[in-house]
């Protein structure tokens, strides 16, 4: 579900892709960090994080949605591509915020592209990974933000940790 999310994110600026996280049953091993609810959309939408609690507190129940990805959803990225991140210049990264519990990430489809190879090693990785090692921590950390070469005071640079659960 995670990565079909993310992969709408990308693909759909007039969306806002809400996975309600906070109160999803912890690993028995998690011991650090704080739950968040996880909200994707594309850059265009404008959005306002500091608007989410509001939006939030207006949503129903929803319906269940079926979306279906091209077989090229998740493109290979060039390491030149990844590289070029690390540049002063580039200004395609991820964008986050916090707002009412919810880690707000925005960004270009490029921004997820980029770090969709993270995703995807999750969601298709992971099971068989964890079916030969029972037990073994599998996860994704996801950059966001400008690089640490080139950080921004507002929002520096951070990880997103998705740990792979069954």
């Amino acid at each position: 579900m995670f990565a079909q999310a993310w992969g709408l994110a990308a693909r759909s600026p007039h969306t806002i892709v809400y996975l309600p996280l906070r109160r999803a049953k912890l690993p028995d091993h998690h011991g650090w960090g704080r739950l968040l609810d996880l909200v994707l959309l594309h850059h265009r939408l404008a959005f306002p994080p500091s608007r989410w609690k509001q939006v939030r507190s207006r949503l129903g129940t929803g319906r269940p949605h079926t979306i279906v990805l091209p077989s090229h959803a998740w493109p290979s990225r060039s390491i030149a591509d990844h590289r070029r991140t690390w540049h002063q210049e580039f200004r395609d990264h991820l964008r986050w915020d916090i707002a009412a519990d919810t880690l707000v990430l925005t960004g270009s489809r490029e921004a997820f592209e980029l770090e969709a190879d993270q995703v995807r090693a999750l969601a298709e990785e992971c099971p068989a990974h964890r079916a030969r090692t029972p037990g073994t921590h599998c996860c994704a950390e996801i950059g966001m933000g400008r690089t640490r070469r080139h950080p921004e005071q507002r929002r520096p640079y951070a990880e997103l940790h998705a740990e792979y659960s069954q």
